[in-house]
């Protein structure tokens, strides 16, 4: 996959091989991860934030206006925007488009072996994530600012929250083997 951004860390790693270790197949536990990561993506559109908390920036001139525009929210009498599209632009929310499909379409598509495979259908998901200017893609109505919701960083790391998280469900998949 050329679009595919490869995230290793050595905490979950060592935790998946010594569950691993324990039973086999840890393809069920990835799945159950891969769940979860989705959950705590998702409620980032809910809650307009990015993995280490961080409010998105609000959408700009610019994304509001090509908002409108989509619409035809200007009135043909007076080229002005209509109250009702001004009021709809206003609550606009980043990353919150008309169909949802960004967040919607977001979910676990592989889950075995060591590999967990996360994605979108969504083309542009990765310009939402890290963000692009016009110079970069012409074809855009402005510069997109990064409004991180995928738990990697611009390096390509788990965000130490998530990758704590990660770590911790997996050590209580070991603990609840070893009780059994």
């Amino acid at each position: 996959m050329s679009n595919a951004i490869d995230v290793n860390s050595a905490a979950v790693t060592a935790a998946l091989n010594a569950l691993g270790a324990r039973i086999g197949d840890v393809s069920p536990v990835l799945m159950a991860l891969g769940d979860d990561i989705v959950d705590r993506t998702k409620q980032r559109f809910a809650s307009g934030t990015g993995p280490d908390g961080t409010p998105w920036l609000p959408n700009t001139q610019a994304t509001l206006i090509a908002y409108i525009e989509k619409r035809g929210g200007f009135s043909d009498k007076t080229g002005k925007i209509t109250k009702k599209d001004q009021a709809l632009a206003m609550g606009k929310r980043p990353l919150q488009g008309e169909s949802g499909d960004l967040e919607r379409q977001f979910s676990t598509l592989v889950a075995g072996g060591t590999t967990l495979l996360l994605g979108s259908t969504m083309i542009y998901a990765a310009m939402q994530q890290f963000g692009g200017t016009k110079a970069q893609f012409p074809n855009l109505w402005g510069d997109i600012v990064a409004r991180p919701f995928l738990p990697i960083t611009p390096e390509g790391a788990l965000y130490l929250d998530e990758e704590s998280r990660i770590v911790d469900s997996l050590n209580r998949y070991i603990q609840d083997i070893g009780s059994l």
